[in-house]
């Protein structure tokens, strides 16, 4: 079981905005891939499904971005995974826009939902470093 997150900001006033990518591409893995019904848990957007075999949790926090963190904690804890099952998707100013890069671990790059995660996980018990989950970075590119 993995639990995938998109990051982004509640509110239809942020529906389509750019910083919203991680909530974009949530929405479009469940669509594609045929994801159960949403559920509210864990102070966000739940739903459930499979892709390749693998059982899939998909997470839109629905606090803001730089509160991110105290919902993905509450569904780790709650499913009993490590951040080896974590994978986060957000936008990424520093990429062009729509290029995508996947990375594991890392800093924040001052990025306010990841920084949230990285301070509600803190350090990986197994190895003592910080950030230790996949990231999906989604290009946006500088204003």
């Amino acid at each position: 079981m993995q639990l995938w997150v998109g990051l982004g900001n509640p509110g239809p006033q942020y529906a389509m905005h750019r910083h919203n990518a991680g909530f974009m591409a949530a929405d479009t893995i469940a669509e594609v891939h045929g994801f159960g019904p949403v559920q509210k848990k864990f102070q966000g957007w739940l739903q459930d499904g499979r892709i390749g075999g693998e059982r899939i949790l998909l997470l839109k926090p629905a606090t803001f971005m730089n509160e991110s963190g105290r919902s993905v904690t509450e569904a780790l804890r709650f499913y009993k995974l490590g951040t080896e099952a974590l994978t986060v998707f957000h936008d990424e100013l520093d990429l062009a826009p729509f290029k995508v890069k996947v990375k594991q671990g890392g800093g924040t790059a001052g990025h306010n939902g990841l920084r949230s995660i990285d301070k509600h996980l803190g350090p990986d018990p197994s190895t003592g470093l910080r950030g230790a989950f996949r990231r999906v970075r989604i290009g946006i590119g500088h204003p």
